[in-house]
């Protein structure tokens, strides 16, 4: 059945010219279909990459709202209209452009995983791979960072030269992940390197072996020597690792890691968004080119300080 369905979705998007994004946070069913399968920003460039007309991202909104900002001449559609990320949602852009004025010489960074809205008030944007390097190339000394605190204090631990603001906000999954259940899989898999995403908490990160990005997890996992991984992100991965690199043995951190946004896209979510991409009921991104305009200022700017 799943077979017959993966069939459809593969000769309907040569039909209807649909160029398929997921992120690798997604049931492995969907990841299988994809044209391309990575995390949120990767996403994005490899939107720009392809000559296809019709991009369908199989992830949550941010993502198909970042995709869209950066390739703003193509179509692009969310799988599931539904899947959000609370994180990405949990700061308004109001009460940033409140700080701002209250402290204007604070350069405000925003993490990727935030709206469109949101990253319009925000001087410069950084993904979890980029955001120590992106801030080390500012020019600014004094900045805010938004929303993620675990990951803000990731980086202020890392650029100690800069004078970091933190909010209270971030990753509800991956801040659930307590020290206890870091010990609790250590107990069970001593000889295990722990490999955890910063949006983790403070003392699950500085008890680990590797910190980084889910694509950074995915790559020390692969090229290291070592043969057992406790896996500190979305559960997912440590399932796509196993099938990857069937010689050594990969471990959840916690079963609390689970993203139900990034599990509520189905297959059949895939096929019904392919099969109405031209009636006008499959879930379009829309944005206005002042919208794009404004919300990509940040974006443009982290390329810049990414090449620097």
């Amino acid at each position: 059945m799943i077979r017959d369905v993966q069939d459809k979705i593969l000769k309907l998007k040569k039909e209807k010219d649909v160029f398929i994004l997921a992120h690798s946070y997604v049931a492995r069913e969907i990841t299988e279909v994809a044209d391309f399968v990575g995390d949120s920003f990767t996403l994005s460039l490899e939107a720009q990459k392809t000559n296809a007309k019709n991009i369908l991202l199989c992830g949550v909104h941010f993502m198909a709202e970042t995709a869209k900002m950066l390739s703003p001449d193509k179509r692009v559609f969310l799988a599931n209209p539904l899947a959000t990320c609370p994180m990405a949602e949990q700061m308004e852009p109001d009460m940033i452009s409140q700080l701002k004025k209250m402290e204007p010489d604070r350069t405000v960074v925003a993490y990727i995983n935030t709206t469109a809205a949101l990253k319009a008030v925000c001087d410069v944007c950084v993904t979890s791979s980029t955001a120590v390097k992106i801030v080390k190339n500012m020019e600014s000394d004094k900045i805010l960072f938004i929303p993620d605190c675990n990951l803000g204090d990731f980086v202020k631990k890392s650029v100690p030269e800069k004078d970091i603001k933190l909010l209270q906000g971030g990753c509800p999954v991956h801040a659930s992940v307590t020290l206890k259940d870091l010990e609790e899989a250590k107990k069970l898999h001593p000889a295990a390197l722990v490999l955890v995403h910063p949006e983790c908490i403070p003392a699950v990160v500085e008890r680990a072996d590797y910190v980084g990005s889910t694509s950074g997890i995915a790559n020390y996992a692969k090229k290291s020597d070592h043969k057992e991984f406790i896996i500190g992100t979305e559960m997912s991965i440590a399932e796509d690792l196993q099938y990857e690199c069937p010689d050594k043995d990969f471990y959840i951190l916690s079963k609390k890691i689970l993203c139900p946004n990034m599990k509520l896209t189905t297959l059949n979510d895939v096929l019904r968004s392919i099969e109405n991409i031209d009636n006008g009921k499959a879930f379009e991104i829309k944005m206005t080119d002042e919208e794009i305009a404004q919300s990509r200022k940040c974006i443009d700017e982290m390329i810049r300080l990414g090449n620097a």
